[in-house]
């Protein structure tokens, strides 16, 4: 007994002695799947950690005192070099559109993952939507030019995707907008620091959840000006080809949040396929107030403008930002509305429109008084409004100045607010990532 007690002994010796590359017991580490981490996004650039005065360096016409300058430091990110645009945006609403035709249809094999040839791949009885299918292939949903009974009752299918009866114009057949709807769902980071030891709280208390109406209100156009011949915007300007490259407009905070979402889900989906690690897969936001400001003076210092000079005209006397020049004046900058995402100069940092064309969302609460609370590393102010918490709490930080605004509002330290479910004809956004590691230039 004691020799097969011994032999046994120096089996379980030798087995571990092999085991990892430390051997003999050592601690040599559980490493996650290594991947290159100087990959920029497509469509964003770099933003470089660094410390910085932020907030008021110039006049406060206002004399609002919100913002006063402290030095500050913000980690690396990454943000989109332009504003969201209306193509960019429409890939979500088409999405969303297409995802609910699928459904409706019952998930037609021609969508479905495949594998080894299978029609589909089913996992504990539910069948998988293979979403880089619906996105090159979703426009054939609504061509229907397949004959015979299958294309017939796959049409009627979609019926209901339609305006019928007294809503519909007649002679057309248009998409019923308000039948977009993206439910989605996340963990509320906020809720659960508050709440996670509390040992009789779980983990649903903290996932908040959304059915968010996802098509531009493209009646801004109208209901945000008196009197005014904008019919022309109303009908174009979300959909006609010569506006894609344009900023997109009337979408509101919430919506904006769940492109970020939508955003998040696509670039994860395509990791998984392409099985990058999960380390590998990135986050989309919207920027917090100091991120935005951060990136929009580009590098510099107590500059007025993303530009980085005191003046709004260069040296050869051109305005650098579509804004209101003046009284009854749209048109001196070049643009009478919103102009191209990628007009005028970018700032040092490569970004565009950083003040100008359209203001922009991110993802701070407006709090006067929020400003002497703030920490002075990655200082941001957060608080997402119930739908019937005050109207006074559901205020966003709107930052940048927009093509009807006047000079003062294109300053990097000048915020102003809306209300998060508001839609306005002359604001947008655009997305950051955070940057996984402290440099990427080290």
């Amino acid at each position: 007994m004691k020799k097969i007690y011994l032999l046994a002994l120096m089996g379980v010796t030798v087995l571990l002695a092999s085991c990892g590359h430390g051997g003999q017991g050592e601690l040599v580490g559980a490493y996650n799947r290594k991947f290159k981490n100087n990959r920029i996004p497509l469509g964003m650039v770099y933003i470089p950690p660094g410390h910085t005065p932020l907030g008021g360096s110039d006049e406060d016409i206002t004399f609002s005192q919100a913002g006063p300058s402290r030095m500050t430091t913000i980690s690396a990110f990454f943000m989109d070099q332009t504003e969201i645009s209306n193509a960019e945006y429409r890939q979500f609403t088409n999405w969303v559109r297409d995802s609910i035709a699928i459904a409706m249809m019952g998930n037609p094999a021609q969508f479905m993952m495949t594998k080894k040839g299978a029609a589909a791949n089913a996992v504990g009885g539910e069948n998988y939507i293979d979403w880089r299918k619906v996105g090159r292939n979703g426009a054939n949903l609504w061509k229907n030019k397949g004959k015979g009974a299958t294309a017939g009752a796959q049409a009627s299918q979609l019926d209901g995707m339609y305006y019928s009866g007294l809503d519909a114009l007649p002679g057309r057949k248009e998409f019923d907008v308000r039948k977009l709807e993206y439910s989605y769902g996340i963990l509320n980071l906020d809720k659960a620091a508050l709440g996670h030891k509390d040992p009789n709280s779980k983990r649903q208390d903290y996932i908040d959840r959304y059915v968010i109406a996802v098509y531009p209100d493209t009646m801004v156009w109208k209901t945000d000006y008196s009197y005014s011949q904008n019919d022309p915007m109303v009908r174009g300007y979300y959909n006609h080809p010569s506006y894609d490259d344009y900023p997109v407009v009337g979408v509101s905070w919430e919506q904006a949040k769940a492109f970020s979402h939508w955003r998040t889900q696509l670039y994860q989906g395509v990791a998984s396929a392409r099985k990058m690690p999960m380390n590998a897969r990135m986050d989309y936001d919207l920027p917090a107030e100091t991120e935005f400001e951060y990136a929009a003076r580009g590098g510099n210092t107590k500059t007025k403008y993303p530009w980085g000079g005191p003046y709004i005209r260069n040296t050869k006397g051109c305005l650098q930002a579509n804004f209101k020049p003046g009284r009854g004046d749209y048109s001196s900058d070049g643009g009478i509305y919103t102009v191209g995402v990628k007009s005028y100069f970018p700032n040092d940092y490569g970004l565009y429109n950083m003040s100008g064309n359209v203001a922009e969302w991110t993802k701070t609460a407006y709090n006067k008084s929020s400003a002497p609370l703030l920490h002075d590393l990655n200082p941001n102010f957060t608080y997402v409004a119930g739908k019937n918490d005050s109207k006074y709490l559901k205020r966003k930080v709107v930052k940048g100045g927009s093509w009807k605004d006047t000079g003062y509002f294109l300053q990097n330290a000048v915020a102003t607010y809306e209300y998060q479910d508001q839609q306005r004809s002359y604001i947008g956004f655009r997305c950051v990532s955070a940057y996984p590691g402290t440099d990427l230039r080290n």
